[in-house]
């Protein structure tokens, strides 16, 4: 079978508000406008859409993972209502103590990811609002996208950015509009 490309996603601060305190339930799971549309979009343009987020609110007690459950259903739901699909979601849900190998930036739930859906990184996106994403992107090959919503302002002048001519924009809907269109030319790590 032949690897394909994909837009794989981070959560918090891409498809749905950051919080310095966590999102913790159903309530304070808050989706950034235009990001499931977003989504739809490019899964109608036949991009596999992937997420691969941290969760270490799990492991530090905050919620549990029946409650990431519930937000990430209702994140489905959204997106099929409107014609689109997530191919799956990749969390982390342990303390950053721990040190596992699944936690961003370290590789090992996009490999994983690789690995069960055939897909290829390095024609791959990863769309991201922090250092740690565009950290993870270049392990893994794939292409480094920022967006400005959540902490992503706050990196746009962080030195890998600049290095490696990150691509940045105001949201995933931004993004996703260049990428669907006809003149949009990715840029490539030299």
């Amino acid at each position: 079978m032949t690897k394909r490309a994909a837009v794989i996603l981070d959560r918090d601060g891409v498809i749905n508000l950051d919080s310095d305190s966590y999102v913790k339930s159903l309530e304070e799971f808050k989706l950034i406008p235009k990001s499931v549309q977003a989504i739809a979009a490019l899964h109608q343009s036949g991009w596999p859409v992937f997420i691969v987020t941290n969760q270490s609110g799990i492991g530090r007690g905050y919620y549990d993972e029946a409650v990431l459950a519930q937000m990430h259903a209702q994140l489905y739901k959204q997106v099929q209502a409107l014609g689109g699909d997530i191919q799956a979601i990749y969390y982390c849900p342990h303390h950053p103590k721990l040190e596992c190998e699944c936690r961003k930036p370290k590789p090992g739930l996009f490999q994983q990811l690789a690995l069960e859906y055939e897909v290829d990184l390095s024609q791959s996106y990863y769309v991201g609002d922090k250092i740690t994403d565009v950290e993870v992107a270049q392990a893994v090959n794939a292409q480094a996208v920022l967006v400005t919503t959540g902490k992503g302002e706050k990196f746009v002048e962080h030195e890998l950015v600049l290095k490696h001519a990150v691509p940045i924009y105001t949201e995933l809907y931004e993004f996703a509009q260049h990428l669907l269109s006809d003149t949009y030319i990715p840029k490539q790590y030299s």
